[in-house]
């Protein structure tokens, strides 16, 4: 499938590129956000774009390779911003974009191991060189932790009962694959409904193999502090645990107005067209 940027259009309009701008695409994912930023900012702007994975950021380079010098690609976590901002010369950037959605080719490519639609290795990370996957996760993690990732981090009402199975399973066989897993999980919580029962286990794993609640957490001050007097930061978020951390943290900073009182959604058109971009939120606040 085709990667569309969800809410394309609503990002630009609130970061108001112009020419001379400096922006950090934090999550830069294949460029798609990036490139209508960068087409904005020239002459004399700048882009610099981090993300964990390292193949995304290969195609990304492709995509962006006709603004050459006005784009900087790193490949780290958004959580070491502050350190490729100082290092690459964006210090009091004109906005900061973080789409926090999982691309499509993490979801397409059955070895990354982000869905159980296909089967593939329980793997889930972005950054392929970090040593934890979701598969040590679920085979050695104990019945305590597998209950709690489960309940906070996938909002899981039958976590308990979910770790409970995993336990009891693995230790006749490791879990390898995601067809496993999944398969377990809908035995286990006998839900029905248009959501594949194993939606919320999936995303727990994926939440804590890569740490994205502490690293989004840890990056919010970093990117106010990055920002210059009228700079706006821009975050898409796919799920209300992201959203609430968003909001409440926008609420309390004092060096922020908040721009979105509800969040912006994307119209019903963009959600026919690509119906990953149903939960996405955008909520964006400026540096006073």
């Amino acid at each position: 499938m085709e990667h569309k940027p969800v809410l394309l259009t609503e990002v630009s309009n609130y970061l108001r590129p112009e020419p001379n701008h400096f922006f950090i695409d934090g999550t830069v994912g294949l460029g798609g956000h990036a490139a209508t930023l960068l087409s904005q900012v020239l002459p004399g702007g700048r882009l610099l774009g981090i993300d964990r994975d390292a193949a995304n950021l290969e195609r990304a380079k492709k995509h962006l390779s006709e603004f050459e010098d006005a784009v900087v690609l790193v490949c780290d976590s958004y959580a070491n911003i502050r350190v490729h901002a100082q290092a690459y010369g964006f210090n009091q950037v004109h906005g900061i974009l973080l789409d926090l959605g999982f691309s499509s080719v993490h979801v397409d490519d059955p070895e990354r191991g982000f869905s159980f639609k296909s089967d593939g290795p329980l793997d889930m990370r972005y950054d392929r060189t970090q040593s934890l996957t979701a598969e040590e996760i679920i085979n050695s993690w104990s019945e305590d932790d597998l209950a709690r990732i489960f309940r906070q981090y996938g909002e899981e009402r039958q976590a308990r009962l979910v770790a409970q199975a995993i336990i009891k399973t693995r230790a006749q066989t490791p879990f390898r694959r995601t067809h496993e897993l999944a398969e377990l999980v809908a035995h286990t919580v006998h839900q029905h409904g248009k959501i594949h029962p194993a939606t919320q286990v999936f995303q727990a794993l994926r939440i804590a193999v890569n740490d994205e609640l502490g690293e989004l957490q840890r990056t919010l001050p970093e990117c106010v502090n990055l920002l210059a007097s009228g700079g706006r930061l821009a975050i898409i978020s796919f799920h209300s645990l992201e959203d609430r951390m968003i909001k409440q943290f926008f609420k309390t900073c004092s060096d922020l107005k908040v721009l979105t009182k509800r969040p912006v959604v994307p119209t019903r058109q963009e959600q026919l067209e690509n119906s990953r971009s149903r939960s996405a939120k955008l909520r964006v606040a400026e540096k006073i």
